[in-house]
């Protein structure tokens, strides 16, 4: 059974994409604006920035790694905090900031603080940002029905961020320890739909690797190998995130030999995972195989495609 659908209404304040964005989810209290840094001073004259709040500060890596930059905060006035930051020069990354507030003026300074502490562990544990937080501060006691409160209220957050193309909140797929899905035994539509694994290897480096599908997300799975050092052509963007998967653990190894992925590790496509694995720039569509087979990505994916009638189309 799939999931259910949700309704997010999104209003461009200004007319324009690149403008101020707000963003609700019926039946929530909470209310989302967000806005580029050039936009600041319109956004600090909107009524939802004098409100108490959490807030995201975020910009690319100026070191070249594919995950952006994330700073986390909550105060009482988000509107005087975000101006502060604005002249913070230890704060220079960000280019978009995100600001959520309730609608009914109910968030106190307590439960702000518990939204930011959950919020930075998240971020956290999600793995697909630098979080530029120093530390990670206690959010205190609140009440149990408070608590309960606050954790849905982090539910829709998770829900609407990525909607607005903040995607640092969204859960790593775990999928090492979930079965894998059986080999399809037949070509009916049903069958093509089932994403399975992927596999791919390199005899020449002693590399194999699988992967799967999973929400959008390709996911490289635990165990896997990986080169240890990058060894394709120089600056290319692929290294640096070779480079920050062994910085933040999830490449590990022993002094010789292939390294190993220490977690599962999403990548935003094939070409991205094959990357990792081979430390070089490659065409994971290619490369990627549809486990015990010869079939590559590319070809699994066409045939999903062509078992789809569209609606509309022509005989």
């Amino acid at each position: 059974m799939s999931a259910l659908g949700r309704s997010i209404r999104l209003f461009l304040a200004d007319g324009v994409p690149g403008g101020i964005i707000t963003a609700e989810i019926v039946n929530w209290t909470g209310h989302v604006m967000v806005a580029p840094r050039s936009r600041l001073p319109d956004l600090l004259r909107r009524s939802e920035a004098g409100r108490t709040g959490v807030y995201f500060l975020s910009g690319d890596d100026p070191d070249g790694t594919l995950a952006p930059l994330v700073y986390i905060g909550e105060t009482d006035n988000v509107g005087k905090r975000l101006a502060q930051h604005n002249r913070d020069e230890d704060k220079a990354f960000w280019e978009r900031a995100c600001v959520v507030t309730s609608k009914d003026h109910n968030l106190t300074k307590a439960h702000a603080r518990y939204l930011e502490s959950r919020l930075i562990a998240i971020a956290g544990q999600a793995g697909r940002a630098k979080l530029m937080n120093g530390t990670a501060p206690d959010y205190g006691l609140l009440p149990e029905s408070d608590i309960a409160d606050m954790e849905f209220f982090i539910e829709q957050i998770r829900t609407v961020l990525p909607v607005l193309g903040l995607e640092f909140l969204r859960e790593p797929p775990r999928v090492s320890t979930a079965a894998a899905p059986k080999p399809a035994a037949d070509t009916s539509t049903l069958a093509l739909l089932i994403p399975p694994s992927f596999e791919m290897s390199s005899p020449k480096h002693d590399l194999r690797a699988e992967a799967r599908e999973v929400d959008g997300d390709f996911v490289v799975l635990a165990g896997s190998q990986a080169q240890r050092q990058w060894i394709g052509v120089a600056g290319h963007s692929y290294q640096a995130l070779h480079q920050q998967l062994v910085d933040s653990g999830v490449l590990v190894g022993e002094a010789e030999g292939p390294l190993r992925f220490a977690s599962d590790r999403a990548f935003r496509s094939p070409s991205a995972a094959s990357a990792a694995v081979l430390g070089r720039a490659d065409n994971g569509r290619l490369s990627w195989r549809v486990k015990g087979t010869n079939k590559t990505y590319a070809q699994w994916q066409e045939e999903r495609v062509a078992a789809v009638d569209p609606v509309g189309g022509e005989g």
